[in-house]
């Protein structure tokens, strides 16, 4: 147990990181040793930022907690405070249940725990954080909180009505990090379409976009969690504007027929879906689009299956995830549907959906053969660089193997050429 050292423990979302940089640089500068890395927890205080989205992420966080609660009670560590989503939603029972934590903090009043160690929040600090993230990218997050109030979803329960941040200090976050060295930029929020309209009464993504990219020094932005209703499609013109907003656009659709749209109240219809899939593809030639689709929802029929099954055939998304529906007490799925799938029709339709994603993303991989590509070198291996080209996020998208022929440094763009492919990576060669 290492005197005035802090351990941070991030559990969740990118969102959550944030979060934890930002709180990580008030230790610093509050004189603290600030570490973040879960498997070797050394401090003698010990923060958790927890997740409390569904079932799985909920019971990580809480085997967390109790191990550590375990090693607090062997002397191991001397404080224990819990923060984030989960203790967001569920404090009085956490603190009951649990009670060898020395506190419980939200979402959002985690600037309470500096006070409660006798410090002070630093606001000539409140835009930097200590990257927990490769130096060369970060995540940017834009906004807090969502207003769609989507049938199955617990996060507007959790973090409360949508609130953009001001784009000035947006911006100026960003060139303080391209100071720093930070290349490339993950653009962040639960629902970035909404982006501007509490603060501005408009859709302001595609005027913050446009300004980001004109700041020298940034690479490449990508943009992760556009919903498809209010769709900003200003957007697209800039995305084709600037070469540094990467070709790729993450937006969750969850389903594609009206029985479910409407089941799960995504203010969108089948058609509208395909319409703006087309546009968006249409005005921004070679995008790669990121999506995730849920199975399994109360009152998803057979047909209703087959016609998602239909729609990534006819989309062929680039990048796709999927995942079974998982009921959070409090939603309006909760309240007035009966979880209705078994667990193992969920499972299999699951299965069948990513069991066709693989094989359109591998034919879509082996397309690329042959193409000279622009990659970020991330880390070097023993066998090989691993990379990422425009059209692949950190830590969720297909990696870049890079031959070992040339000497290159991390963290900066190269032209490769892609030689052999998999599902789910690509083989290339310095240019």
């Amino acid at each position: 147990m290492v005197k005035n050292r802090i351990d941070i423990i991030t559990l969740g979302c990118s969102k959550n990181l944030v979060d934890s940089e930002h709180l990580m640089r008030q230790f610093a500068v509050a004189g603290y040793e600030v570490r973040h890395d879960a498997a070797r927890v050394t401090g003698e205080i010990v923060v958790v930022n927890t997740c409390g989205f569904i079932g799985d992420a909920k019971e990580e966080s809480v085997n967390m907690i109790l191990a550590l609660v375990d090693k607090k009670a062997k002397r191991k560590i001397r404080k224990l405070y819990v923060m984030g989503c989960l203790a967001e939603r569920y404090r009085k029972d956490l603190e009951t249940e649990i009670p060898e934590v020395d506190k419980f903090y939200g979402k959002f009043d985690w600037k309470d725990l500096l006070s409660d160690l006798g410090k002070t929040y630093d606001e000539r600090y409140d835009l930097e954080r200590v990257l927990t993230t490769p130096p060369h990218y970060a995540y940017i997050k834009i906004a807090e909180g969502c207003n769609r109030f989507c049938s199955y979803c617990a996060i507007p329960i959790i973090t409360g009505r949508y609130v953009s941040y001001p784009m000035e200090k947006i911006l100026e976050e960003v060139e303080l990090l391209v100071s720093q060295g930070v290349k490339e930029f993950q653009v962040i929020a639960q629902d970035l379409s909404y982006y501007g309209l509490d603060l501005y009464k408009e859709l302001k993504l595609p005027e913050l976009i446009d300004r980001m990219a004109s700041i020298p020094g940034v690479g490449w932005i990508r943009l992760h969690y556009a919903y498809p209703s209010q769709f900003p499609y200003d957007l697209l013109p800039v995305m084709k504007k600037h070469k540094n907003v990467c070709k790729y656009l993450d937006i969750a659709l969850q389903h594609v027929s009206d029985n479910m749209l409407d089941k799960m109240h995504r203010h969108v219809t089948r058609k509208e879906t395909y319409e703006l899939l087309e546009r968006i593809r249409r005005e921004v030639p070679g995008i790669h689009i990121r999506t995730t689709l849920m199975v399994g929802h109360p009152g998803e029929t057979g047909a209703d299956f087959e016609e998602l099954k239909q729609f990534v055939k006819d989309m062929r998304f680039e990048r796709m995830g999927a995942f079974t529906y998982s009921e959070e007490e409090g939603t309006f799925s909760a309240r007035h549907y009966t979880d209705d799938i078994p667990e193992d029709v969920k499972r299999a339709r699951l299965d069948e959906l990513m069991e066709l994603q693989e094989s359109i993303a591998a034919e879509i991989n082996t397309g690329k053969i042959g193409e000279v590509l622009q990659v970020i070198v991330d880390r070097e291996e023993d066998d090989y660089y691993v990379g990422r080209t425009e059209y692949d996020s950190p830590e969720v998208d297909p990696e870049v193997l890079i031959s070992k022929d040339t000497p290159l440094n991390i963290g900066e763009f190269y032209k490769v050429r892609i030689t052999d492919a998999m599902p789910f990576e690509l083989i290339a060669e310095l240019v």
